[in-house]
């Protein structure tokens, strides 16, 4: 179920790449820049691919093939090949869907009235090499035409709504702030006067057992000084 593969940089073999082949039937997008490719004789059948990349090979003629194999091809890029005349291109008539065709750095450049002569040749084509014959550029594709657009929207809906957003963020975030900041601190006010509260009941039980202690031993030496006067008083009843 593979819809896009990208094979750049890879080295052919006898003209292919070793497991490309038929079973990529959903294949939509295939890429095979600067792969030695001399010749597309054993290019696999691919009836959904519609882009297929091909810059920097070494591609002289059997451009044929691919209206066999890829009849639904919209964008073929050749550039950097060896293709040198319109005959080679005139192949490619068949490819009734190709919609943009690029040839940058091909020798067929170098023909007097190249462009004019492409565009009368391949009819069904819009663009040659980035650009239509009003010389207007192509886009990416509609996808990132989309997207642009998208993208545009945002950035005005950002331009519009974005400083009072950012405002109210930043004040929100100063609020947060302060209010942890208060918590923070009634928190440790909280907890060190709890801790001085404990450290001056622990201060003050220590000082009532020792005046506790002290109040008992007066009592003591009071009542030992009540056991030495009894006896004498006791004498002096006798006497008596």
């Amino acid at each position: 179920k593979v819809t896009e593969l990208v094979l750049d940089n890879c080295r052919s073999s006898n003209g292919e790449i070793e497991g490309l082949n038929d079973s990529f039937k959903e294949l939509e997008f295939l890429s095979m820049a600067n792969v030695e490719l001399t010749s597309l004789a054993k290019l696999p059948t691919l009836s959904k691919l519609r882009k297929l990349e091909l810059s920097d090979n070494i591609i002289s003629g059997g451009l044929e093939v691919l209206a066999e194999r890829c009849p639904n091809l919209t964008y073929l890029n050749l550039s950097g090949n060896k293709i040198k005349d319109l005959g080679t291109v005139e192949a490619l008539q068949n490819l009734k869907n190709l919609k943009s065709l690029d040839l940058f750095n091909c020798e067929i450049t170098n023909l007097e009235d190249y462009r004019d002569s492409i565009f009368e040749l391949l009819q069904q084509i819009t663009y040659l090499d980035g650009f239509d014959q009003e010389d207007n550029e192509a886009p990416d594709s509609e996808d990132d035409d989309d997207e642009e657009g998208d993208e545009d929207d945002d950035d005005e809906d950002e331009d519009e709504a974005g400083p009072p957003g950012e405002y109210e963020e930043e004040d929100d975030e100063d609020d947060g702030g302060s209010d942890l900041g208060e918590g923070e601190e009634e928190e440790e006010v909280g907890l060190s006067y709890l801790m001085k509260e404990e450290i001056q009941d622990e201060e003050d039980d220590d000082d009532y057992v020792e005046e506790g202690g002290e109040e008992e031993e007066e009592a003591e030496g009071v009542r030992g000084e009540k056991r030495k006067r009894d006896p004498e008083d006791e004498g002096e009843e006798e006497e008596d």
